[in-house]
């Protein structure tokens, strides 16, 4: 357990925006993928972040595992397991 002033990493996140219908069929998808798995994951909200904004544009969702980005736009449930495995 993460103690004061450090913070729990997740392996996978998902960067979203809200009103976007596919941040949210990737968020499902990847918090059921994750169930099965035992792994931690999050998501970002770019929409608050200039940075994030520009780098991310319309690309959203886009996911990361273990810090590298793995999907955009669709999660495959199948690719993402098999990313997690490693």
């Amino acid at each position: 357990m993460p103690g004061p002033g450090r913070q729990i990493e997740h392996r996978v996140v998902v960067y979203t925006r809200p009103g976007c219908h596919l941040c949210e069929a990737a968020e499902e998808i990847v918090a059921a993928v994750c169930a099965e798995t035992g792994d931690t994951w999050t998501t970002i909200d770019i929409s608050g972040d200039e940075e994030l904004t520009r780098r991310f544009t319309d690309e959203v969702p886009v996911t990361f595992v273990d810090g590298a980005q793995h999907d955009f736009w669709r999660v495959d449930p199948d690719r993402l397991r098999a990313a997690l495995s490693h």
